[in-house]
């Protein structure tokens, strides 16, 4: 899965039209299409309960607290499962490995919309996060080995599928969401079906990996301290950008409509600044440098959100999918390419840790205010951004060897290039 040639990823059957040499994010074969097709609904999935959650509070009777389990359950179960994915991609194989996270999926977005309690429907929310761990690091792993353009084009291409999925998901729960809380997850077990489909028809058998991958394989492997670092500071990135996402909507209070609206345009500055403006931006300042800097930025942008008037939290809502986007592909690089070990394994490594504060912000938030004011959780928000920050550069050192080196650089300004022209 990490050998980085198309006869070990599913790569283009012969005959396909495809130009392996062209390095162009556009240019693709039909695997990585239908790969990156299924992971766009897969991101639609983190994003569509957002501009319904007041919805599902009203709905099913439950407090701001107890529907933000919908996130973390999620996100709990995404973590603990990375440590599994590599295990079982090894030995069944990444194109079963797919078609099993995509089916779980399905079952459990579907069972998600036919909940009576919100005890219920965080018990399936779980499952689904269960089957989207299994999926999506796979599908990062695929998409990295079968791309054309080397590992830079397949990341971005990864981070376009990301982001057109989280401005596609609010947008989703909002259209499906007005009529009745339950038909976005309907909706989504119909997409991920055709997902399934899909990779059945497109993505060819994958081989087995010679060396089967341990469940202590990804712990072991953040034993390097730049996958260590990169993860660390992860960690306290997704605590803010979780904030965003989970806590956000209840402070907004808007109609489905006007909520997925709002998340719809910070998907799609999400998806502008991780495929178009970040590698620019790395390209002329380094990789750090932007990260540390945009950290700083989403800091004092989520400050601002908290004690804004209610137009100003709209606005700084909506201009944090900048930074976010920005960080996301800054991550994503740093945690394939900073260390030595095969992507899969560092990818679960990275994503095990980072994937806490994800379920951790959607807990905590509505908790803190509760123990405080509104405010408050975005304090602790832009905090928790700086300290991302802070581990950047305190161990910058550890994290240069991919940051100012990243061999496939020039691949992503070509594939940019594709992109912006």
């Amino acid at each position: 899965m990490n050998s980085g040639t198309a006869e070990h990823t599913g790569g283009p059957a012969e005959g396909d039209t495809f130009d392996a040499g062209a390095g162009s994010l556009l240019r693709q074969p039909k695997a990585v299409w239908a790969t990156a097709g299924a992971s766009v609904v897969a991101f639609m999935g983190i994003g569509l309960v957002d501009p319904i959650l007041p919805s599902i509070a009203k709905g099913l009777d439950a407090t701001a607290g107890q529907v933000s389990l919908l996130f973390t359950s999620y996100f709990l179960i995404t973590a603990v499962a990375m440590l599994i994915t590599g295990f079982v991609s090894s030995r069944i194989g990444g194109r079963r490995t797919l078609l099993l996270g995509l089916a779980l999926v399905v079952v459990f977005a579907g069972l998600s919309g036919t909940s009576g309690s919100v005890g219920e429907l965080v018990g399936f929310r779980a499952g689904w996060g269960l089957g989207n761990a299994l999926f999506v690091s796979t599908a990062l792993a695929v998409i990295v080995g079968a791309a054309a353009g080397g590992s830079a084009a397949a990341i971005l291409l990864y981070e376009s599928a990301l982001g057109l999925g989280m401005a596609c998901g609010p947008l989703l729960g909002a259209l499906l969401g007005d009529a009745s809380w339950r038909y976005p997850f309907f909706g989504t077990a119909v997409l991920m079906a055709i997902g399934f489909l899909c990779i059945t028809a497109f993505l060819k058998e994958q081989p087995k990996p010679a060396r089967k991958t341990g469940l202590l394989d990804p712990i072991k492997a953040l034993g390097h301290g730049g996958l260590a670092s990169a993860a660390a500071s992860a960690f306290f990135y997704n605590y803010t950008f979780f904030t965003v996402l989970a806590f956000t909507p209840f402070v907004l209070n808007m109609s489905p409509y006007r909520s997925g609206a709002v998340f719809f345009a910070w998907g799609l500055l999400l998806a502008v600044f991780s495929v178009l403006v970040a590698p620019r931006l790395q390209a002329r300042f380094g990789s750090l440098k932007v990260l540390g800097g945009s950290l700083v930025l989403l800091a004092a942008d989520v400050l601002v959100l908290g004690y804004g008037s209610h137009t100003t939290a709209v606005v700084c809502t909506i201009l944090s999918g900048a930074f976010i986007g920005v960080n996301n592909t800054v991550y994503t690089e740093l945690a394939l390419g900073v260390s030595d070990a095969p992507r899969p394994v560092a990818s679960a490594g990275y994503n095990f840790v980072r994937w806490f504060a994800a379920a951790a912000a959607p807990f905590f938030a509505p908790r803190i205010e509760g123990w405080t004011d509104i405010h408050i959780p975005f304090v602790v928000a832009a905090v928790t951004a700086v300290l991302g920050a802070v581990v950047v550069l305190v161990r910058r050192k550890s994290l240069t060897h991919e940051a100012e080196e990243l061999e496939p650089r020039h691949a992503a300004e070509d594939s940019v290039a594709v992109f912006a022209n």
